[in-house]
């Protein structure tokens, strides 16, 4: 059966379609729909009518990261969807934050979300499958953490502030005709690292492709060019990438990658 793909939200705007700084995919897959991040706002019911995508038929939400620029929409979603569960990655930390100088600033999600909604909340943890060809994963590479100190991002525990480790960052993996496609929206613990983890996770089975953005705009030349050329290693044949790529990234991305890797933008769509 063909899976089906449809941008909702990114920073690029397209047509009628607004933009905001966050993102949101509507996913069909074999009988079911799904949303995986809902923005920053309620853009994505907006950008959804606009799309002729009604919010009440999706049968699952997915969280990909517990950042508000992928979970502050996720309360509308909530209100006007009622069957969907909303699926996160259990872990230890009680909000994320980033501490860009002095002081550390609240970047996680609505901070109302797990009280308010409690009962349309899932937490996950380890390899989950949502139904037969649709999985969550969570990170499976060792000190992420290094990572989360460059980044200056930190997550709030009992004993107070460490460094991010992405325990809350999961993948979704759709076993599709093609092959297996990854879906991870920032890709805070690495792209090449995300598409080994998927291939030790699913030994055997052919991994297609990667969907989502890469926080890539802080980042120097040298440095995606070198991981343009890890992606090149791991196989795959399709990329698309927006939101935290940005621009400047995208094109040195496309000088390595040419024709394999697309750019999102509101509006995009792809099947497989």
């Amino acid at each position: 059966m063909e899976t089906k793909i449809t941008v909702i939200v990114d920073n690029k705007e397209n047509l009628d379609l607004k933009g905001e700084w966050g993102l949101s995919i509507f996913i069909e897959y074999e009988t079911k729909k799904l949303l995986l991040d809902a923005g920053q706002t309620n853009l994505f019911l907006e950008n959804m009518k606009g799309l002729g995508i009604d919010v009440k038929d999706i049968d699952f939400a997915v969280l990909s990261h517990a950042h508000y620029d992928h979970a502050n929409g996720m309360p509308a979603f909530l209100d006007n969807n009622e069957k969907a569960k909303l699926y996160v990655r259990a872990f230890e930390g009680k909000g994320c934050y980033k501490r860009p100088k002095f002081f550390y600033k609240y970047i996680g999600n609505p901070r109302k979300l797990e009280k308010k909604y409690a009962d349309r909340i899932e937490h996950v943890s380890g390899d989950y499958k949502l139904y037969e060809g649709a999985y969550l994963i969570p990170h499976k590479t060792p000190d992420l953490s290094e990572i989360g100190r460059r980044e200056k991002m930190y997550q709030k525990t009992k004993k107070g502030f460490v460094v991010d480790d992405f325990s809350h960052e999961q993948s979704l993996v759709l076993d599709t005709d093609k092959g297996l496609v990854i879906l991870n929206s920032c890709s805070h613990g690495g792209v090449a690292n995300i598409i080994n983890e998927i291939k030790t996770t699913f030994p055997g089975k052919k991994v297609y492709g990667y969907i989502g953005g890469m926080h890539l705009f802080n980042k120097p030349e040298e440095e995606i060019r070198k991981l343009a050329g890890k992606i090149k290693e791991t196989g795959i044949e399709y990329v698309c990438t927006g939101h935290c790529t940005k621009d400047r990234a995208f094109g040195i991305l496309k000088e390595e990658l040419g024709d394999m890797v697309c750019q999102m933008q509101v509006g995009y769509k792809v099947s497989f």
